[in-house]
């Protein structure tokens, strides 16, 4: 079956967003005006396409990302098909907890929108995303909305934009009027006025720039358009030479400064009230990139570790990447990927490269929301879904098997927090089992572990929000019942200190003994690096068969730490030394003494504990600034900004995560209710000592 849209008419575009700056509405209306739903999906009625789980619909949030496939033809091309374009689009969480939908969902995608709620501007999680965004190079267009809301400005929030974004943002529209006002926008580069008619909108209609606007359109065109020449030498001439520049040159020029990052357009309106919408569509048909305008995926060859480009094509051997598994109630596991080259045709066989394994491809799915369309094959360039893949999990390239190919990894944070979990009854023991699994599989911020000492199962994220879903998910799509217990900070244990101690495990019991000896110097590295182990031995005083074994047994000391038996971090472990028998020594001694020698010379570096702390704003009218900033003091906090934001006080702090639980109820009582906070993971440092003291003391009751 031959392509039915070119590639350069495809748009792959995420919409990312802070928690409520109206990310779904937004992709409501995207749906309703490209015709893919009938009626218009509402968050505060529980009925949108996008947030089809039971969960987000009841909590009116998004939880996982969910896929679509629209259609659009410019307004301005006045519904000519010569120039429709297909949209794959993504709608992800705006929920901190969530944060792994944002990241993998940028991973593949070309383009972004970035919305924004006109009264806040900017906020924490539109930072984090942002930088998301800057990680992975994605061209993004802004959204400036719900400028219809008391307290809504337009040029407050451009200016937040501005000066905590990016420099290089621009309105390519203004609003007219504001609050109650708001009746449309002006397209600066057209000079034109637009309102929306009809009870949904739908109707784009021409009206006259107001009078009393007309030197501000052109104060800002003027910005817009020396912005636009700068990036184009051409239009440089021309615009020095005071020529008019024809508007298709303004447009071509602007998409590719939209395309290098050297501009991101700025637009406004109101989702909820039906203005601005479709004017956003043309701008990502009109400035974001299709999957030809970005250069070629690199990757590397698993056989030579060579690097190597593949292009956008279908001639080219087939490159994806698998970047989310969802358990689907009807069909089973459904694994979203990106096809970065070639074609992948139903029936065919690949190669799962990063884990060296062979898939079939039993059914290709595009997706709508949770509706399915059954296809044949997926072309360069496109989204779509594989059913009942076995072995392929999140961040895994799937590749042709004669073109081996591994594309760069998704890194994801690590858990912070967690909770100890027990089934309720015998027949949920086995169910629970599976249901943690197949969650884990789809969430890589998710983790299940056993405390061995006392035989609990304790499940960490990232979140309480996250794992409240967790324990709902595994109760409404698996039928498990299970107790809870309190939620616990996850911390980490690290050393301060340089130390090496010896590990010798020998065992004579008749017949054959067991004699593994080592030395292990240990030494703390910066944080967030990890685990190093370096092998320094020469001359095979230890045989190099016995090597891998002394650094499993590193390994799994290093699960268990030595002051409160959390999991160690950033340390390098360098076996320097040791001895072997010819005929007693085994891999499992040498076992046994690497972990030894880890263990006693982590107690002699001087071990410390880390705790998480978190960027955490806190949101409250002017009255209440004293007993607030008082109440962050008395948990550890660090006040680092207080700024104004209309009449209300925005107060950005560092705090300790174990001080933040039940943060909300005691901030809604200073507060008289009106009081409101996020937070979002910043990073380990060292407990002080007297709360290490009482980590370590309350781990050993």
């Amino acid at each position: 079956m031959p392509r039915t849209y070119p590639i350069e008419k495809t748009r792959n575009i995420g919409i990312i967003a802070h928690i409520d700056a109206g990310k779904t509405t937004v992709s409501e209306r995207v749906l309703f005006y490209t015709g893919v739903s009938h009626k218009i999906g509402e968050v505060h009625e529980g009925d949108t396409v996008m947030d089809w789980m039971e969960q987000e619909r009841e909590r009116g949030i998004t939880i996982t990302s969910a896929a679509t496939t629209a259609f659009w033809v410019p307004t301005y091309r006045k519904g000519d098909k010569n120039f429709e374009h297909r949209i794959n689009l993504i709608d992800t969480p705006g929920h901190i907890d969530f944060t792994v939908e944002v990241k993998r969902s940028l991973r593949v995608l070309d383009g972004a929108v970035v919305v924004f709620d006109g009264v806040a501007g900017v906020e924490p999680q539109s930072e984090t995303n942002w930088h998301y965004a800057d990680e992975y190079r994605v061209p993004r267009i802004c959204f400036i909305n719900k400028l219809d809301r008391m307290g809504a400005s337009f040029e407050r929030s451009f200016a937040s934009i501005r000066e905590r974004l990016t420099p290089n943002a621009f309105p390519v529209q203004l609003p007219i009027g504001s609050e109650s006002d708001f009746r449309g926008v002006i397209d600066l580069l057209q000079r034109k006025a637009f309102e929306f008619q009809g009870e949904k909108g739908e109707r784009v209609v021409e009206i006259p720039v107001p009078e009393g606007m007309k030197a501000e359109v052109e104060k800002h065109r003027q910005e817009i358009i020396e912005a636009i020449v700068e990036n184009d030498n051409a239009l440089m001439e021309k615009y020095l030479a005071g020529e008019e520049i024809p508007l298709d040159g303004l447009r071509h020029a602007l998409r590719k400064a939209t395309i290098d990052n050297k501009i991101v357009p700025v637009f406004t309106g109101s989702a909820l009230k039906n203005k601005g919408v479709q004017l956003v569509l043309d701008a990502v048909v009109d400035y974001l990139p299709s999957p030809l305008d970005l250069p070629p995926v690199k990757g590397t060859d698993p056989k030579t570790g060579n690097e190597i480009e593949r292009k956008a094509d279908d001639s080219e051997p087939f490159t994806g990447l698998a970047f989310k598994i969802a358990n689907d109630p009807y069909v089973g596991s459904l694994t979203y990927f990106r096809n970065y080259a070639g074609i992948l045709k139903r029936g065919s066989y690949v190669l799962n490269a990063t884990k060296n394994e062979q898939e079939r491809i039993g059914r290709i799915v595009r997706m709508h929301a949770n509706q399915r369309e059954e296809v044949e094959e997926i072309y360069s360039g496109e989204i779509a879904a594989i059913v009942g893949l076995k072995n392929t999990g999140t961040g895994d390239t799937l590749c042709s098997p004669d073109s081996p190919i591994i594309l760069e990894k998704i890194v994801f944070p690590e858990p912070v927090i967690g909770i100890r979990i027990e089934p309720r009854t015998k027949a949920d023991q086995e169910k629970m089992g599976i249901a943690l699994h197949r969650l884990a599989d789809e969430d890589p911020t998710f983790r299940v572990a056993g405390d061995s000492e006392t035989g609990e199962t304790i499940i960490s994220g990232m979140g309480e929000l996250h794992l409240e879903i967790i324990v709902d998910r595994m109760k409404r799509e698996f039928g498990v019942e299970a107790n809870v217990g309190r939620p616990q900070v996850a911390y980490k244990e690290t050393i301060s200190g340089e130390a090496e101690a010896e590990g010798k495990y020998i065992r004579q019991s008749g017949g054959r003994g067991q004699y593994g000896h080592v030395w292990v110097r240990v030494k703390p590295l910066e944080r967030g690096q990890g685990f190093v182990f370096v092998n320094q031995i020469k001359g095979g005083i230890i045989p190099n068969e016995f090597i891998p074994a002394v650094e499993k047994g590193v390994k799994e000391a290093i699960d268990k730490g030595v002051l409160a038996h959390y999991p160690m971090v950033d340390v390098e472990a360098t076996l320097y030394d040791g001895s072997f028998h010819e005929v007693d020594s085994s891999e499992a001694a040498f076992k046994i003494a690497g972990s030894m020698a880890f263990q006693e010379a982590s107690k002699r570096a001087k071990p410390i504990i880390l705790e998480p702390i978190m960027n955490v704003q806190v949101i409250i009218p002017q009255d209440f600034l004293g007993e607030t900033t008082g109440d962050l003091n008395s948990k550890r906090g660090r006040i680092e900004t207080i700024n104004d934001r209309a009449n209300i006080k925005v107060i950005d702090a560092k705090v300790p995560l174990s001080e933040m639980f039940g943060y909300a109820t005691g901030l809604r009582s200073l507060t008289q209710g009106r009081g409101s906070f996020s937070m979002e993971f910043y990073k380990y440092e060292p407990a002080p000592q007297n709360v290490a003291q009482l980590i370590i003391e309350g781990k050993k009751k």
